[in-house]
């Protein structure tokens, strides 16, 4: 309410209701009513806000975090100063009971693993990155590492490289691609596949070019050649196949993988989310819910800055590429690092530098 609207009627300011008890009456219960709609106006404005902090600790509190630093210690590659970001992404999946089951791949795996790796190194200036997958059958040295319990487990040689998340964990898978690459990994991100088919279906799902027929008895997958619209389910036995692709070795499935990443990437960038709260909440928490991080990255707040930082890369330009490699001699079923096109790579990757085409192909290829 306005002054000249509470003042009109007479000319000196006084209401015009007339003198006496009656007129002194009138503004006091306005200010009255005055104080109840503030205080009102108040315990919305507080309740909305609480709602807000309510929504913003459920979601902050879906992420997990694992101290690396800590874990790792001083025995770590330099940090270059023209070294960039360098990130190291799993997918982390177990498939044991019902629920992992019914989502396709079996229910008789038990435990977690590592079923995808990739480095994905970002430059400075941050306008592209690469995305260097490690695949899971690669014969590697574990080094020596130090278990969540205090325990150490000794180093050991001709391991594969997925048995490392399961049997030490997460900051020995860290160290591993470290003593590997010496290159060193900034952060740390795992997402679980059973949360990822939520993230999918949260975003209302994901289109991909399938380049050939997939018809994978064992995932559950059934495609035709040409582009798809996947949900939650059908993704995740996409990025799960290897026996309806290539030469059923994980090798086949290597490049899938990254080109669902990708499309994945697309999609949520290219969804107007500030128009729809609700559905941003929806894939926030989806995707939290299935998320590990390091510590420096393990909050909403953390999250939402680094991925700002990262916002001028575009997907649809990073380059992808599989780590070369070569099959083993002794074990046709597992693959070892070919070299010298595996160093040449990770010498790249450490000096921020360009990446030899040499180094971009893989004597085995899965085909």
């Amino acid at each position: 309410m306005t002054h000249d609207a509470m003042t009109q009627g007479t000319h000196d300011g006084r209401p015009a209701s007339g003198g006496g008890r009656k007129g002194r009456g009138a503004p006091r219960k306005r200010r009255r009513g005055l104080k109840i709609t503030l205080s009102v106006l108040l315990v919305l404005l507080l309740a909305a806000g609480g709602t807000v902090y309510w929504l913003y600790s459920r979601i902050d509190g879906n992420i997990t975090g694992v101290d690396i630093d800590k874990a790792l210690g001083d025995d770590r590659p330099e940090k270059l100063p023209t070294s960039g970001q360098n990130l190291l992404v799993l997918g982390s999946d177990s498939r044991a009971g019902a629920a992992n089951k019914e989502l396709g791949g079996g229910g008789d795996v038990s435990g977690a693993r590592s079923d995808t790796a990739m480095v994905v190194h970002i430059p400075e200036g941050r306008s592209r990155a690469v995305a260097v997958s490690i695949p899971r059958d690669t014969l590697v040295t574990r080094p020596e590492c130090a278990k969540a319990d205090g325990s150490t487990v000794p180093s050991a040689n001709r391991v594969m490289f997925n048995s490392v998340y399961s049997q030490v964990g997460p900051a020995c898978v860290v160290k591993t691609v470290e003593k590997m690459s010496k290159v060193r990994i900034d952060h740390y991100l795992e997402i679980n596949f059973a949360g990822f088919k939520d993230l999918v279906d949260a975003i209302g799902g994901v289109t991909v070019d399938v380049p050939q027929d997939i018809h994978d008895k064992s995932s559950g997958l059934d495609l035709t050649k040409g582009p798809h619209k996947l949900d939650g389910t059908e993704s995740l036995a996409y990025v799960r196949t290897r026996h309806g692709i290539g030469d059923g070795s994980d090798l086949g499935r290597i490049g899938l993988q990254q080109q669902f990443l990708l499309a994945l990437l697309s999609e949520v960038k290219s969804q107007d989310l500030l128009d729809s709260p609700t559905k941003s909440y929806k894939i926030a928490n989806s995707a939290t819910k299935s998320l590990t991080t390091d510590a420096g990255l393990a909050s909403l707040t953390s999250l939402t800055e680094f991925a700002r930082s990262m916002n001028g890369v575009d997907p649809g330009t990073m380059e992808t590429i599989m780590l070369p490699v070569a099959y083993d001699k002794q074990d046709p079923n597992r693959v070892v690092a070919a070299q010298p096109q595996a160093d040449d790579l990770w010498k790249a990757i450490r000096k921020d530098g360009t990446i030899p085409e040499s180094a971009k192909k893989s004597p085995a290829t899965g085909g």
